[in-house]
C-alpha cells in the first residue's frame, strides 16, 4: 500500500507525463521547400527565419526546411503551398509571370538596376502581390532580391549580338524573352541543374547572379562573367492563409516579426554580399569584367522593348506601380 509521501510523488510524476505529453500534441510541424542548395544566402536566410519562429513560439510551430528543390521542385512550390501540400514555401517571384504579369515586376533590363532602385520599385509592387496571392489563397511573408544579374559565357564577348545563337539558359518567362531579343535561344534549367547543363552542352551562357555563380562553381564549366547590372528577380516567401489563420495569435505574430526580420536580413546580405560573389569567382581564374559600350546600348534597347511589353500585359494595375516607382 502506497504512503502518503509516495502517493504524491507518483501523482505528481503522473500530472508531469501528462503535460509533457498535451505539449508534444499540441506541437505543430509545418514542411517548406526551398530551390536552393544550403550554401545558397536566400536558403541560409529561411532557415534562420524558420529557427526564429520555433524559438518564438516556444516549439509551438517547428518548420521543416527541405532546400535544394528536394521536396518540391521549384515549379511546383507555389501550387505546393497553395493547396496545403506544404504549408510554407519560398520561389522565385518571377517564374510565375506567365500566370500574371504583376510577378515579373522585377525582371525588366534596365528599369531597377541597384539596390536603391530596387527596393522602391519593390515598394511600389508589393501590394499588388498580396492582393493577388491573397485571391489564391496565400499570404505573403516576405521577399529578398538576388544580387544584380550579369552575363555568363565561355568565351569572350565583345557585344550581347556575340551570343547569337548560342543555347542560353533561362529560369523564368522575361530570361527567355530576353534570349529571344539576343537571338539565343533559351533553354529553361532549374537552379539545381545548371552544372550539369553547362558540362553536358545543354546550355553555353545565361543571366544571373554572382550568388548563382558561386552557388555552382561557375569556374568549372565558364570562362567570362559580365557585370551587366540588368535587374534584380525577388524571391518571395509565402505561406498558405488557412493554415496561417488556423494558429494561435501568438504564433501569428511571431511568423510577422520573423518575416520582417528575414526581409530585412536578406536585402543586407544580398548587398553585402555581391561584390564578394565577383571576388570569388575571379579568384577561381573566370574573368570578371565590366560590360562594354555595345551591352549597355543593346541591354537598353532590349530593356525598353521588354518594359513596353510588360506595361501592356500588366494593364492599370502595371501602370500604377510604374507611376508610384517613378514618383
Amino acid at each position: 500500500m502506497l504512503d502518503r509521501r509516495t502517493f504524491v510523488a507518483a501523482a505528481l510524476g503522473a500530472a508531469l507525463a501528462a503535460s509533457a505529453t498535451g505539449q508534444a500534441a499540441a506541437q505543430t510541424k509545418w514542411d517548406m521547400p526551398t530551390p536552393y542548395a544550403d550554401g545558397n544566402f536566400h536558403t541560409q536566410n529561411v532557415r534562420a527565419f524558420a529557427a526564429e519562429i520555433e524559438k518564438a513560439t516556444g516549439g509551438k510551430l517547428a518548420i521543416t526546411v527541405h532546400s535544394n528543390a528536394s521536396l518540391l521542385k521549384l515549379p511546383e512550390i507555389k501550387r505546393g503551398v497553395q493547396t496545403g501540400q506544404v504549408q510554407m514555401g519560398e520561389t522565385l517571384i518571377s517564374t510565375l509571370g506567365n500566370e500574371d504579369a504583376m510577378f515579373a515586376f522585377d525582371s525588366v533590363p534596365g528599369l531597377a538596376t541597384g539596390y536603391d532602385a530596387a527596393r522602391k520599385l519593390y515598394a511600389a509592387a508589393r501590394p499588388q502581390l498580396e492582393a493577388r496571392f491573397a485571391k489564391q489563397g496565400l499570404m505573403m511573408l516576405y521577399s529578398v532580391p538576388w544580387p544584380p544579374q550579369g552575363i555568363y559565357a565561355k568565351k569572350e564577348l565583345k557585344a550581347l549580338a556575340d551570343l547569337k545563337g548560342a543555347k542560353f539558359r533561362a529560369y523564368n518567362p522575361a530570361t527567355a524573352r530576353f534570349a529571344e531579343l539576343l537571338g539565343a535561344s533559351p533553354i529553361t534549367v532549374q537552379a539545381a541543374e545548371i552544372a550539369q547543363a553547362f558540362r553536358t552542352g545543354v546550355a553555353e551562357s545565361m543571366i544571373s547572379s554572382g550568388a548563382t555563380g558561386v552557388d555552382t562553381q561557375a569556374w568549372d564549366y565558364l570562362t567570362h562573367y559580365y557585370d551587366l547590372s540588368a535587374f534584380l528577380p525577388h524571391n518571395v516567401v509565402m505561406v498558405n492563409k488557412a493554415a496561417f489563420d488556423a494558429m494561435p495569435a501568438d504564433v501569428r505574430s511571431a511568423i510577422t516579426a520573423a518575416a520582417k526580420a528575414a526581409e530585412d536580413r536578406g536585402w543586407a546580405q544580398s548587398a553585402a554580399l555581391n561584390e564578394g560573389y565577383k571576388k570569388t569567382m575571379a579568384e577561381k581564374g573566370m574573368k570578371v569584367l565590366a560590360p562594354t559600350a555595345a551591352m549597355l546600348t543593346e541591354v537598353t534597347a532590349i530593356g525598353a522593348t521588354m518594359a513596353a511589353e510588360w506595361a501592356t500585359r500588366a494593364g492599370a494595375d502595371g501602370a500604377a506601380v510604374l507611376t508610384a516607382y517613378r514618383r
